[in-house]
């Protein structure tokens, strides 16, 4: 029996928590199934998401050129001598492509073309719009709630009835059993959609898995990796006879992805590089006559303002961007100084580069905006940290909203709001009642511009990562932001804080670690975050217990991995003698003489780790740095579960085994095998 037997489709709430109603089945297996579909999806990547609503389009009789061309491809391809199934959208950054997408996506939706789209974006919306892994589900979704795909519908659905766990295998498996083989025994009818739209493929970027963070190469070569195996599964797609779509792919030019369609997908890709045989200087004119037009209406300027004059240097200024004639416009629209100042000051910028520099003029618009602010240095700093690579969106399994980007980065309450002021036209902030959407910028140009020293000069911020360790461990000595909140949403962001990753947090010196930090109180507030009731993933504040631990281990010590017999010596030379001869029970004198046997160093390193809470207090002398390392690891120890430490009746080796004979075989679970052994030993 069909899946969509008597009935008819709704989808209720907005583009980011959709759900479907009225797929009646006596069963229930369709409602199961297309559940089990949408909680892969990036609903946000939809052309027509809530999410998208702010994203560039094409103003209106502007970029028709180009959009016609698109249009009239999908319609009648078929007709060309030499049919192609891909289009390339190509061109430089603020060319308009992602403008381009959205519009002619829209047109293909009114006429009844547009089967599916995907709108990747690195640097806005939620995180799954980053990743492939939601690419195929969502194309999938699409295609299921299409009112003329009934039938490929079904069989979609009836895939993932078969194999919830599809959405886990390699995109070219899902689009073989998601997408070709429901089309395949799908009835092919002639009010069928034409095209799949795919935009912003140079943004898709690759999950990290694991612990440690990617190095930038290692980060742009699995990027490209992604990218590429995405490339090879829709030319697949395309090659085979029965899929019915045409697809339109736009991305900058990059090497992996020209190479691509340069080497391997020429045959069957047609190739839009948006240059001057598009007109983008009379669309841009068009642009801004219409933006002055609103500006004069509002402040009751004169029609004759701006000049002729003014407008065309404008857009000679623009170098065929888009993006240039739109943050100039953002600036002056979105600023609280009168718009006849703020044009000024944008027509006397001067280009501070060779002539050959396309960005010149641009850079020294995104200057000008950034040095409005009251801390330009500042604000450069946040932005990097906010959305270049190695900065926040690396540190966290999801998409973090601007309220907690504000309570991360504030050293004193409002600072955001300070840093941030004149910079709207830059950066999209979410209103103060919104605590769920992130920071989002207007184009992604400006992220190349704040990663390049030789075009925002004295506003580089090479080392913007450090914010991170300096935040993170800020907040850790105070147990919270600098903001006061309320309990409840203390507890919200204490929770998000507490998942995102620990390892770079301990770059300062160890022992001026443990001196500040309470070890104990961030065990415990791990542990408690498993109980949240937004905690989707427990085992996520397990890793990052190992995580902490591996970092004091490999510091306090780190020859114990392969040599037990110097443990204590690295004890020694982190505590001191005195400290050391305090947790052993005996004289100072004593103690340095039986560091000089081997049995003693043993047994001292023992009797340190094997010493309970209660004791410890009674040590005044003892580092306040180091008892919180030992609550720390005592709560850790009776709270990180048994696969990641040794079985209780493993036989301890020998101070000189090999690292093959250690009862875990990672650097890692060892060092915290050592404390676990050592406790345990010491316990009887």
């Amino acid at each position: 029996m069909s899946f969509f037997h008597g009935a008819h489709t709704k989808i209720k709430g907005d583009m980011n928590n959709i759900y479907a109603n009225n797929y009646h089945h006596h069963d229930g297996r369709s409602r199961n199934a297309v559940k089990e579909l949408r909680e892969h999806i990036a609903a946000g990547a939809m052309h027509d998401s809530a999410e998208r609503c702010d994203a560039p389009k094409c103003h209106p009789e502007t970029r028709v050129a180009v959009q016609d061309e698109l249009v009239d491809w999908i319609e009648n391809g078929d007709k060309e001598e030499e049919p192609k199934k891909i289009i390339w959208v190509t061109g430089p950054a603020g060319g308009g492509k992602t403008a381009i997408m959205g519009s002619t996506a829209e047109t293909c939706q009114r006429n009844g073309l547009l089967a599916c789209g995907f709108f990747f974006s690195s640097f806005t919306g939620s995180t799954n719009r980053r990743f492939k892994r939601c690419l195929v589900a969502t194309l999938a979704y699409q295609l299921v709630q299409h009112k003329a795909l009934r039938d490929v519908g079904e069989r979609i659905l009836s895939c993932v009835e078969h194999d919830p766990a599809i959405f886990e295998k390699q995109v070219e498996v899902q689009f073989d059993q998601l997408l070709l083989q429901p089309l395949q025994e799908g009835r092919r009818d002639s009010d069928w959609p034409k095209v799949i739209f795919i935009d912003g493929l140079d943004e898709c970027q690759a999950e990290e898995y694991g612990d440690a963070p990617r190095s930038p190469q290692e980060a742009a070569h699995a990027n490209e990796t992604d990218q590429t195996e995405i490339l090879r599964a829709l030319l697949k797609a395309t090659n085979d006879p029965s899929f019915p779509f045409r697809i339109i792919i736009a991305s900058r030019p990059e090497p992996a992805i020209q190479s691509f369609f340069t080497a391997i997908a020429h045959h069957t890709t047609r190739k839009i590089f948006l240059d001057d045989k598009y007109g983008p200087d009379a669309d841009m004119l068009l642009f801004l006559n219409s933006k002055f037009k609103s500006i004069q209406l509002q402040y009751q300027l004169s029609a004759s303002w701006p000049s002729d004059n003014v407008k065309q240097t404008l857009v000679e200024n623009a170098s065929g961007q888009f993006i240039y004639v739109a943050a100039a416009m953002r600036f002056i629209e979105r600023s609280s100084a009168p718009p006849q100042e703020l044009l000024d000051q944008i027509m006397a910028l001067r280009r501070q580069d060779a002539p050959a520099n396309p960005f010149a003029l641009l850079d020294a618009l995104y200057t000008h905006i950034l040095n409005s602010s009251p801390n330009p240095l500042l604000a450069a700093r946040w932005l990097s940290f906010l959305f270049r690579p190695s900065g926040l969106p690396l540190l966290s399994p999801y998409s973090l909203s601007a309220r907690f980007a504000q309570l991360f980065l504030e050293s004193y309450p409002g600072e955001a709001s300070y840093v941030f002021k004149g910079l709207n036209s830059l950066v999209s902030t979410p209103p103060t009642d919104d605590h769920t959407s992130p920071y989002s910028l207007f184009h992604k140009s400006l992220t190349d511009f704040l990663g390049d020293p030789s075009r925002c000069g004295s506003l580089y911020v090479a080392d913007y990562y450090e914010l991170y360790p300096t935040q993170y461990l800020q907040i850790w000595k105070d147990k919270g932001p600098a903001t006061p909140l309320s309990a409840l949403e203390k507890g919200d962001f204490l929770h998000q804080f507490l998942e995102i990753i620990v390892s770079r947090t301990f770059s300062l010196p160890m022992e001026r670690n443990l001196e500040i930090y309470d070890v104990a109180w961030w065990v415990r507030s791990q542990d408690e975050s498993t109980k949240h009731p937004n905690c989707e993933n427990p085992n996520r504040h397990v890793f990052r217990v190992c995580d902490l631990f591996s970092e004091i281990h490999s510091k306090v010590s780190r020859n114990v991995v392969f040599h037990y017999m110097s443990f204590t010596n690295s004890i020694f030379s982190a505590i001191g003698i005195k400290d050391v001869a305090l947790l052993a029970g005996t004289s100072e004198r004593r103690c340095s003489r039986s560091f000089k046997s081997s049995v003693g160093r043993f047994q001292a390193g023992c009797t340190c780790y094997a010493i309970d809470s209660a004791t410890w207090t009674n040590f005044t002398l003892v580092s306040r740095g180091l008892e919180r390392f030992a609550l720390g690891t005592l709560v850790a120890l009776e709270r990180i579960p048994d696969q990641f430490l040794p079985h209780r009746d493993a036989a301890f080796p020998p101070p000189n085994a090999a690292p093959e004979h250690f009862p875990l075989g990672s650097r890692r679970a060892t060092r915290l095998a050592d404390v676990a052994a050592f406790a345990r030993m010491s316990k009887g």
